[in-house]
Parts: structure tokens; sequence; C-alpha cells
């Protein structure tokens, strides 16, 4: 199974006024793991940046101005994720200045090029209704350091992203999108997904710090629901019944 890790940085917001793709990376896995074989490119967009989003991703018109137009590396790009799954933080916004690129060079539309797509914003919110689920906030619930991210940078983010969404589906064998086909009961003669190979499950330990931290947490949860939380009974209840080998 190969997936591509996708983002983008660009003008502004909004590809029909005009903005334009300013920088692509990519991370590549293979059957769930990091392969090294990334892509990144700048892009120079005959346009100045948008003031909001300069601030965000800081790559100027100077920078960009000896950087290759966006026709220059479509045949690498198209190469490189042809047939791949793509997984994108909220895919609709990076997709539409991809498929505005391909429309301006007259090549159909970019989901054309790829088995499917994952949202890993859509999974998150499903995960974890009602929190914060940006890329900075994910990293923070997985305890993936971000402390090198002082600006938004395309191979940066998706490296982010590659290890979150790796952390999020962690225990499950396949995800695969089947853009536009039905679905089917197990008695209907649908197609059985293929096991994949799950990745090396790293297990670390808490620090001091964070043991400490956690107690204080619980502590407060304690004071909140006047006596032993949730947490503490669980805790006790698998140190009376302990399972069973």
């Amino acid at each position: 199974m190969r997936q591509i890790v996708l983002d983008t940085e660009t003008t502004g917001l909004n590809p029909r006024t005009g903005d334009r793709v300013i920088e692509i990376g990519c991370v590549e896995l293979l059957n769930r793991r990091l392969t090294g074989n990334n892509f990144h490119r700048y892009i120079n967009p005959e346009r100045d940046s948008e003031e909001g989003a300069l601030a965000v991703h800081g790559l100027t018109t100077a920078f960009l101005s000896d950087k290759p137009k966006f026709a220059e590396i479509f045949d690498e790009l198209r190469e490189y994720i042809r047939g791949a799954q793509v997984i994108i933080h909220n895919a609709p916004f990076d997709l539409g200045f991809l498929d505005a690129e391909y429309k301006l060079l007259g090549k159909g539309a970019f989901s054309g090029d790829i088995a499917g797509v994952i949202d890993t914003l859509v999974q998150a919110k499903e995960m974890y209704p009602g929190k914060r689920n940006s890329l900075d906030a994910l990293c923070d619930r997985y305890g993936i350091s971000n402390a090198h991210r002082t600006l938004h940078g395309a191979l940066l983010d998706s490296e982010l992203l590659a290890e979150v969404y790796l952390a999020m589906t962690r225990g499950q064998n396949s995800f695969s999108i089947d853009l536009g086909a039905g679905h089917e009961d197990a008695d209907g003669g649908g197609a059985a997904l293929e096991l994949l190979p799950l990745a090396e499950i790293v297990v670390r330990a808490a620090s001091a710090e964070e043991l400490a931290e956690h107690e204080l947490l619980l502590n407060g949860l304690d004071k909140d629901a006047k006596g032993a939380c949730i947490w503490r009974q669980s805790a006790a209840d698998a140190v009376e019944n302990p399972p069973q080998n």
C-alpha cells in the first residue's frame, strides 16, 4: 500500500480569485513505513502572497522569484503521486488549489491521478468531537514534537502529519477509500479488504515530570468529582482484577 502525505502552501485562501500554490511537500509511506522518498518543491506563483498568508508561511515574492513555475514541476509531481492514496489535513483546501493548477494546464483534476484521499481532519473530528483538531493540537495530543515549527512549511507539515496519521490509525490494518463505490455487507459479495502488516509499535514510558503532571490533573478531576475520578477507579479495578492469561 503506497500512501503520500501531502501539504501545500499558497498565496492566499481562494484559488477562484487567482491565489496559487507556492510550495508542495510530500512524504511517502509504504505499508505504513516512512521510506524517505519525499517530494518537495518551491514554486513561483507569478504573483504576491496576501499579507495574512505571508505571515503564516514567510515565503516572500523575492525568495520565490527564481523558483520553477507549476507547469515546470507538473510532470515530476504527477509521476510521484500517480496511483497513490493521498493523506491531507483539511483535504478540500489543498485539493481545491491543486485542481485549479491542473485546470490552468488543461490537465483535468488532481484526483484523476490518485487512488483516493484520506482527510485526517475529518478523522480527527470523528475521534475527538468538540476538541481542537488542528495539526498542532494533534501533535500535542499524540506527543509529537513540533517545537521546530515556527512557520508553516509544506514538507515539515507533511512530516508531522505522517507521524500524526500513523499514531491515529495504529492498530488498523487498512484504510481504503474507493471513490464512488457502493457499500456491500458481508453477505452481499463485497470484496474482502487485504490485511496489511502493521508498523512496529513503539512503547514510550512516561517521564517522572509527565507522571507528576498526570497526577496533578487527576487531583483536579478528583476535586471536580468530589471523590475518586473515573480514571482512578479504572486503575484500581485493573489492580484488583488483573487480566487472566
